[in-house]
């Protein structure tokens, strides 16, 4: 079941602008305003006929007094309101020129990229952090078959070809050589610097100091987070539910799908990008979307609200 969104919809635009020093601009809504008082990236509405590239060029005009160069997409977040339906398209500053100061009367703050999930944001702005912070691939391991050691060589290749966040996943795998596995994955992943979760088993996440990946089944079972600030608590989640479930217990993120069909789950279409863009609406969290999904596809997963991609077979050597 999925909440039926705000008919009015308005199409927000906003960038992400550096200084000299790496340093991302905030601007905090002023007094008057829904919102107040919270922290955004700088930006505003695009008005009919206008390109997200005009408008958000304008809206830093007439918001900083700055002139500038725009770069990339980051992300558009795709959220609901009580009385309106955003849709937020995020783009990279490339350059600008002037001195950016506040215009119409608001606080800014030019804020360390660490830093930023610290500053009190409305919920579209939440996930922008995400995309510039957090890895956008996520890769599930399958299982490791007849051959530890073959497992281990293409986790080290994933690695190499720059994964940098991995749930430790065989749930047919007998224990003793499953805590093992771990064992020696984590050194891997610790060596390339890549975050690492365990899928379900809270025991043994907590015996080799990963992160948890819960499954959807397990959010049921919780009311507060199961694990200590500071290490990694993701979910995987079907539901606007489930998505509400895993944020009111502190998850960092979920995953949300299938959007394709997969070989895993024959007969099943997939729920297609536009329902998970419905999902997107209801939560501020960070999500991955998954599902017959591989590198190619990261920026139509960004297009719809997602940070990313995570997959078992488009992330794992050949």
């Amino acid at each position: 079941m999925t909440d039926a969104p705000p008919t009015r919809t308005v199409d927000g635009v906003a960038g992400v602008i550096r200084d000299a020093r790496g340093r991302i601009l905030l601007a905090r809504r002023t007094e008057g305003r829904d919102l107040a008082g919270l922290w955004e990236f700088p930006g505003g509405k695009r008005e009919p006929g206008e390109t997200p590239e005009a408008a958000l060029a304008r809206e830093l005009h007439e918001e900083l007094g700055i002139e500038v160069e725009l770069g990339a997409h980051v992300i558009t977040v795709p959220q609901a309101y009580p009385h309106k339906r955003l849709r937020l398209d995020v783009r990279h500053i490339t350059g600008w020129h002037g001195s950016a100061r506040g215009r119409e009367g608001q606080a800014l703050a030019w804020v360390p990229p660490q830093k930023l999930a610290s500053y009190s944001m409305p919920p579209a702005d939440r996930p922008v952090v995400a995309a510039l912070l957090r890895s956008p691939s996520y890769l599930v391991t399958p299982e490791p078959g007849d051959d530890d050691n073959r497992w281990l060589t293409l986790l080290d290749r994933a690695l190499a070809a720059g994964v940098r966040c991995v749930q430790l996943r065989a749930p047919g795998t007998e224990p003793k050589r499953w805590s093992s596995l771990v064992a020696r994955a984590m050194r891997r992943c610790r060596k390339a610097g890549a975050q690492v979760l365990l899928n379900s088993d809270f025991a043994l996440a907590q015996e080799h100091g990963t992160g948890l990946h819960l499954r959807a089944s397990q959010l049921t079972e919780l009311t507060m987070r199961p694990v200590a600030d500071g290490i990694p608590l993701a979910a995987s989640c079907h539901t606007s539910e489930d998505l509400r479930a895993a944020e009111a217990i502190g998850c960092d993120f979920a995953v949300v799908g299938a959007i394709k069909p997969t070989p895993s789950h024959p007969g099943h279409p997939g729920i297609g990008w536009d329902a998970f863009a419905r999902l997107r609406e209801h939560v501020s969290l960070p999500l991955y979307a998954i599902g017959g999904l591989g590198p190619e596809d990261l920026p139509e997963a960004r297009h719809h609200g997602a940070q990313g991609i995570a997959a078992i077979r488009g992330l794992w050597p050949a």
